[in-house]
């Protein structure tokens, strides 16, 4: 017997995310209110109406379209996302920021088209893997074009360069190369090429190199590169069990880099304690098992794919955020889904859960 009703605890999470998260961000932004009251305007007015608002109307409408109509259209969503991924270099539309091209401007709107191209990824790598079936598990039809697939995203995003965004994509992809019934041996390839990779990165990339090196010994250069992982630590440690209470955050206020992006989680530590940042982190971990339990019932192999693809995404983002905060591994750069600011990165954050709520109402009973 099918569901006709969406999954409620898999709704329940993401509501506790979206309406705790958004709590947080207004409570980090603060710090940027005291300096920049120009700009937190604008930065809170992105994320209310484009993140929150026309997001929740986003997952409202995904959770209402078949999904297998994105099998259909798979090919042209991720070629569309690849375009609309390349228009950051072209002049009078991309534009860059810290050195890096990852935004298009159209009109007054600007936002970052890498978030279109991971979920067109995710969609035709899911539509591809289960249109072969049996083959996947061959190199010809299984690995070689996910390897591909991954090769062209890859090449898009680190010429901007986006080096995290691909990184997360290429969790995303391995989950679904796997729950397709492909071999862990070819993955080694993989392996391989991501050493070479981050070798070359480390040699071309100073950033990158530095990140390592932080990360090894974050005290050697403490008021250098190891700043922000230092200024975490002590806003996580001195939030104690319970925390300073919402709103009192000392360090988002001129100490703490990056307070609304990807140091947000280390405001909330401060500010809910030991207590709340366990809370964040079980809320996570539950979405993460929960959406995999969706695509554990799902018959279709294609909602099957695209929801493990989605959930991996995401909680893979959360995950390597949370880590990179704590010290536990270097540091992404990459922000918290949910409740980091950005508009477009919330917007297409809650679009993606629709379709997975969309998946849940064909999935079947326990």
């Amino acid at each position: 017997m099918k569901k006709t009703k969406i999954d409620i605890p898999f709704l329940i999470s993401i509501l506790i995310l979206v309406i705790g998260g958004y709590l947080i961000f207004r409570s980090a932004s603060l710090g940027l209110l005291s300096k920049q009251s120009v700009k937190y305007a604008g930065v809170a007015f992105n994320q209310t109406v484009y993140g929150l608002l026309l997001g929740s109307i986003a997952c409202f409408i995904t959770s209402k379209i078949d999904y297998k109509i994105y099998r259909k259209y798979a090919f042209f969503i991720f070629i569309g996302s690849v375009v609309l991924t390349l228009l950051v270099f072209a002049p009078g539309i991309g534009f860059s920021h810290g050195g890096a091209n990852r935004w298009v401007r159209l009109g007054t709107l600007s936002f970052q088209p890498s978030e279109f191209l991971k979920i067109g990824f995710v969609i035709f790598l899911s539509a591809w893997m289960a249109s072969i079936k049996d083959r996947v598990q061959t190199f010809k039809y299984g690995f070689l074009p996910f390897f591909i697939l991954l090769f062209i995203t890859g090449v898009v995003l680190l010429l901007q360069p986006d080096t995290d965004t691909f990184f997360i994509t290429v969790f995303a992809g391995i989950a679904i190369y796997l729950s397709s019934g492909g071999k862990w041996k070819y993955l080694l390839l993989i392996g391989l090429c991501g050493i070479i990779g981050i070798g070359l990165l480390v040699y071309s990339r100073p950033y990158v190199k530095s990140r390592i090196q932080t990360f090894i010994n974050p005290a050697e250069n403490s008021l250098g590169s190891g700043y922000q992982i230092q200024q975490s630590l002590i806003a996580i440690g001195s939030g104690g069990v319970f925390g300073r209470g919402f709103g009192q955050s000392i360090q988002k206020f001129n100490v703490l880099p990056e307070p609304i992006g990807d140091s947000i989680f280390a405001v909330a530590s401060e500010e809910f304690g030991f207590v709340g940042a366990t809370s964040i982190i079980l809320v996570f971990i539950f979405f993460t098992v929960r959406g995999l339990k969706i695509a554990s019932r799902t018959v279709d192999s294609f909602g099957r794919l695209m929801t493990v693809g989605i959930v991996i995404m995401i909680s893979s983002q959360a995950f390597v955020n949370i880590g990179a905060m704590v010290g536990v591994i270097p540091l992404s750069g990459i922000t918290l889904p949910f409740i980091s600011h950005g508009g477009t990165a919330l917007f297409m954050t809650l679009a993606e859960v629709g379709i997975i709520l969309n998946i849940s109402k064909s999935s079947k009973k326990n």
